[in-house]
């Protein structure tokens, strides 16, 4: 009996056909059609101890088609012999460029000058008044994939001074030229002109950025978010930019999506926002499903997938 597989997003055409070939594939996943699986492929549902039970005793492996992981309860899974795993390396560009379009896109206006000019509105020079980001400091918390990447870009490409905030990544870590480390995040806070966040949602990590951390950035200063939403305390965001303390925000997360209508941060023209799109790109879709369907083959085969959350898990039910 072929083992069963069962998936709550799309695949990529090719990749859900190789996997095709070594799995019974439920495609369209509900809970409802999820007991009896080997293998759970999610994307919004929440991974608990009402998951894995439903799921049933054959549930080996759960597996996010992407690289957040706030909607997987890591530690029940382990301790009930069920491996989780991610795809990091799917989204990780598509994060990436769009995190630096956003700052891009607040330091030039061109949300508000291209409203302004469809609109017919009349405006000044100092309406639209942008900011060469060259020689500028850019703040990047979080060191991992997506916070090396636009490290990368914003350092090499655009000429920028970085600095940035990892308390996980050692102080011998090499760095791009330009690009210095610090163990202080409110030295990042009050230092830099852009602030840009790419850190995992968790219990430590949730309200990170909160109203005296906003407070402590300079007034002119702007902050990126294309991380999740609860990293930063939005009530508090909307405080800080409604008392003209930030110069402006970009954003694809937000605390509730999608966020309401009536969200101020919707209504302020120094505000970007993007409905949480910052991955989604073909080549982001491919890569992450062949990072599920390579981690399935390998879980099939035997063998130890290369992204567990938890790789003190294995083998867990896959033992058996």
């Amino acid at each position: 009996m072929k083992p069963r597989i069962w998936i709550e997003m799309k695949l990529y055409p090719d990749e859900l056909a190789r996997l095709k070939s070594h799995a019974d594939v439920v495609e369209n996943g509900t809970l409802e059609n999820l007991p009896d699986s080997d293998v759970a492929v999610i994307g919004a549902s929440q991974v608990d101890a009402a998951f894995i039970d439903r799921a049933g005793p054959r549930l080996k492996m759960a597996i996010r088609h992407g690289i957040g992981f706030n909607n997987v309860d890591v530690p029940t899974a382990s301790a009930r012999g069920v491996l989780t795993a991610n795809t990091p390396d799917g989204p990780t560009e598509s994060t990436a460029e769009h995190a630096v379009a956003l700052m891009l896109a607040m330091t030039k206006r061109v949300v508000k000058a291209d409203r302004m000019l469809r609109q017919k509105q009349p405006w000044t020079r100092d309406d639209l008044r942008g900011l060469e980001v060259r020689d500028h400091l850019l703040g990047v918390v979080g060191y991992g994939r997506i916070g090396r990447r636009v490290t990368e870009i914003c350092a090499l490409g655009l000429k920028m001074k970085v600095i940035v905030y990892d308390p996980y990544v050692s102080g011998g870590t090499r760095l791009p030229e330009g690009v210095r480390m610090t163990s202080r995040l409110d030295e990042v806070l009050s230092q830099a002109d852009v602030v840009t966040i790419h850190i995992p949602l968790s219990q430590s990590t949730r309200h990170l950025i909160g109203e005296r951390e906003l407070k402590l950035m300079k007034p002119d200063a702007y902050l990126v978010n294309a991380s999740r939403g609860p990293v930063v305390d939005e009530a508090a965001l909307i405080r800080v930019l409604q008392d003209g303390h930030l110069a402006g925000a970009g954003l694809d997360v937000f605390e509730i999506e999608p966020p309401e209508a009536d969200n101020p941060l919707l209504q302020m023209d120094n505000v970007v926002a993007t409905p949480h799109t910052a991955g989604n790109t073909s080549q982001a879709s491919q890569r992450s499903s062949q990072g599920v369907v390579d981690q399935i083959l390998q879980l099939l085969a035997g063998e130890k997938p290369s992204f567990l959350l938890d790789p003190d898990a294995w083998p867990g039910r896959a033992k058996k």
